[in-house]
Order: structure tokens, then C-alpha cells, then sequence
């Protein structure tokens, strides 16, 4: 069955995060090992656990919408847009030379419009039922990032949002990927986008006491699998990748970054929100994506891992990885680009896998900013220190959810 499917390379990658508003400019501060964490300016967090947090840099909003359009837009969207954008220019494609009933747009979001909700609801409670907004409703919900970004270039392949926490941009991207496989598309838009950063998801966040709190050090304060390690730190933005089928993208001479090659997802069915500490679910996710992909665990020479830099979820991942490769393990390069980036949460798994095909194209592996002193059971290599020049034949990106979501997506290098 799998030799009838179509081959998906990665054409193009956009994003806007807290290290920038261009996936050339976040890949740039990323291989320099930048920081995006600084003190939250979105709200006051005088009274907050939590001060700080990866926010997006400032943008004009009117200036990249329309004045009257950017109030009908959640921040969450508004990211989807902008990056949307950015992957469109990379990938050169011209659209309008494009069969746009084979175009399709696959996104994924954990919250969707929290601001506007919050927003929203101060409004009602001070003016009263009578003063709703009629764009409440298309702001908030959780499709508006996958039907603003079709609506924008006319995408009228199937369109719809995936939502399964921190996985649901990998989700979204294994949809994209089996639309084109199965020739339900040519191309697909995909990815995800998240706005977190409210007075409500911070402070709920917070007394789940998933937040670091370093506060006197917030650069410092996202280190995935280190010793000191005390929290997530919370990040927002987007991240768009264009997935083509493989003879549709060399018919225009496009650059291709990786092959999409395989896509395994699992569930803990365990708890909410801590991950069964057998690693179960992770590790039959890695092997459905390596079954999937066709390729042997050897074969793996990069894993960008989910590295939320919480004191479970980085054991578990690392125990999955010993259970997944064995031997091998030890020679695989491990790095967490949540590290700089902070956690998109429901965008999280679509920069993710950008940075993942933006290193197989590049040979570089970025380093995971802040890994010092390897916590328990963390003792495999994560890339300390800096970037490093490594060729890179396949690739894995892992993303685990509050739910007991696990989604891992294999990458490969393009062939000639």
C-alpha cells in the first residue's frame, strides 16, 4: 500500500515567534543560539507567578491587514496570517498559475482566540448582552486560523483545524501529509498558530505549576532536559510549512528543503495532563512514523524533540528514545528548539518541524539553549553548547500533548 502513495517534500517555511517575524530570521538567531524569552508586555504580571514569556515582536497590525480588518482578527489568527504570508514568498510558488481546487490548508491550534474571549467577556460584563460583537464569534473559534489563511489565497482543497494541545500542529501537518499522499491535493498549506500569551493561560499555567519561574533570569529559563530545569516557558506565534507532492514541485523547478516521509500518532490514554512514564505512547508514535517512512532506526541521525523542559515530559521523551533505538540511540543528535523559542503550545509542532527540514537542507543542528547539567535520566546528546555542522540523512520531530496526544514526524533528506 505504501508504494502507491505520492511522495511530499517540503517546499517552503514560514513563521513569526518570539525570535522574530521571518523563518529566515528566527533560523538565523537560532544557529547564533538567541533567546526570544523577555518580560511579558502583553498585560501586567506584577501579581503573576510568571513574568515572562517568548512573545512576538511589535507589528502593525492595521499596517498588514487593514485597520478595519485586524479588529476582526484574533492575534492567534493574525500569526497564521503573517506567517502564512512569509511561506508563500519562500516557497516562490505563484498561485494564480495553480489548479486552486488542489490547494488545501491544514492548521492546527491548542486555545484558538483566548484574547478575544477574555476581551470579549470584560466587555459583556461592563456593557451589558446587548453590546456583543458579531465578529466574537469568527475571532474565537478555532477553524478561523485554517479558514482565514484559505480565504486569503483562495485555497479551496479541503480546509479545516485540528486541536489536540501541544500536538495539534503535528496533527495537522500528518493530515497535510496523507491529503497529498492519497491525491486528495497537490499542495497543502499547513501548520499552526497559537496566542497564549492572556492573563487567563498564564495564570492557569501557572497553578498547574507547569511554568518555570525563574524570573531573575528569564533567558534562562527554558532548559529542556538540564538538571535545574522548573518549568515550560510559555511562547506564541506561528509556523506555515508548504507541502507539495514531489513531481508537482520539481514540474516548477521549487526548492525542496526535506521529504515528508512518515507520520505516527498515539494516545497515553492515561491522564490529562502527565505523560504515562512507561513512554509507551511516544515510542509507538516514533515507530509508526519510522514504519511509515520505511526507514530504519540506524537510518536516524536527528531528532528535534518535543523538550518542553518540564521534569516529566523531558524523562519520558528520553526514556522513549532509548526504547525506540536502542544502541543507536547514542549517537542520535537531540535538540529542543522550545529552548529559544518558548512552547507555542498548539503551533509548538509546526516550527518544529520547519527548523527540523530547514536542518536536513542546511546540515545544522541547533544547539538546545541552556542544557548544562543532564538531568536524571536524561543522558543522551542534546546538542550543549552551540550549533552544529552535521549532515543529516532523516529526521524525526516529536510533539506530545496534554490529553496523552504523541505525534512524531519523520523527515528525509531530498533526493537528487
Amino acid at each position: 500500500m505504501r508504494a502507491q502513495r505520492r511522495s511530499v517534500v517540503v517546499t517552503g517555511l514560514g513563521a513569526v515567534c518570539g525570535l522574530g517575524l521571518s523563518f529566515d530570521e528566527i533560523w538565523k538567531k537560532l544557529i547564533l543560539g538567541r533567546s526570544g524569552v523577555r518580560q511579558i508586555t502583553h498585560f501586567d504580571s506584577t501579581d503573576f507567578r510568571t513574568h515572562f514569556a517568548a512573545e512576538v515582536p511589535p507589528y502593525d497590525a492595521g499596517e498588514q491587514f487593514g485597520v478595519k480588518e485586524a479588529r476582526k482578527l484574533d492575534p492567534f489568527t493574525q500569526y497564521a496570517l503573517l506567517a502564512a504570508k512569509d511561506c508563500v514568498v519562500n516557497s516562490k510558488m505563484d498561485l494564480e498559475q495553480v489548479d486552486l481546487d488542489r490547494v488545501g490548508c491544514i492548521m492546527g491550534t491548542g486555545i484558538g482566540g483566548i484574547t478575544s474571549i477574555e476581551e470579549h467577556h470584560v466587555m459583556m460584563l461592563d456593557r451589558g448582552p446587548r453590546r456583543a460583537s458579531p465578529h466574537f464569534i469568527p475571532k474565537m473559534m478555532p477553524n478561523a486560523v485554517s479558514g482565514q489563511v484559505s480565504i486569503e489565497y483562495g485555497l479551496r482543497g479541503t480546509s479545516f483545524a485540528t486541536s489536540s494541545a501541544c500536538a495539534s500542529a503535528g496533527h495537522a501537518l500528518g493530515m497535510a501529509l496523507r491529503t497529498i499522499q492519497y491525491g486528495e491535493a497537490d499542495v497543502v498549506l499547513s501548520g499552526g498558530s497559537e496566542a497564549p500569551i492572556s492573563t487567563q493561560a498564564v495564570a492557569a499555567f501557572g497553578a498547574m505549576k507547569a511554568l518555570s519561574t525563574r524570573n531573575d533570569s528569564p533567558e534562562e529559563a527554558s532548559r529542556p532536559f538540564d538538571k535545574d530545569r522548573d518549568g515550560f516557558v510559555m511562547g506564541e506565534g506561528a509556523s506555515v510549512l508548504m507541502l507539495e507532492e514531489r513531481q508537482h514541485a520539481l514540474d516548477r523547478g521549487a526548492h525542496i528543503y526535506a521529504e515528508f516521509t512518515g507520520y505516527g500518532s498515539t494516545a497515553d490514554a492515561f491522564h490529562i495532563t502527565q505523560p504515562k512514564e512507561d513512554a509507551t505512547g511516544p515510542t509507538r508514535a516514533m515507530e509508526l512514523a519510522l514504519q511509515d517512512a520505511g526507514t530504519d532506526v540506524e537510518a536516524i541521525d536527528y531528532i528535534n524533540a518535543h523538550g518542553t523542559s518540564t521534569y516529566f515530559n523531558d524523562l519520558v521523551e528520553s526514556k522513549a528514545v532509548h526504547r525506540v533505538f536502542g544502541d543507536h540511540a547514542k549517537r542520535l543528535a537531540i535538540s529542543s528548539t522550545k529552548s529559544m523559542v518558548g512552547h507555542l503550545l498548539g503551533g509548538s509542532a509546526a516550527i518544529e518541524a520547519a527548523v527540523t527540514a530547514r536542518s536536513i537542507s542546511e546540515g545544522l543542528i541547533h544547539q538546545t539553549l541552556n542544557h548544562v547539567t543532564p538531568g536524571e535520566g536524561c543522558d543522551l546528546d542534546y546538542v550543549p553548547g552551540e550549533t552544529r555542522a552535521m549532515q543529516t540523512r532523516n529526521a524525526l520531530s516529536n510533539s506530545l500533548g496534554f490529553g496523552g496526544h504523541n505525534v512524531s514526524l519523520a523527515f528525509s533528506k531530498a533526493r537528487d
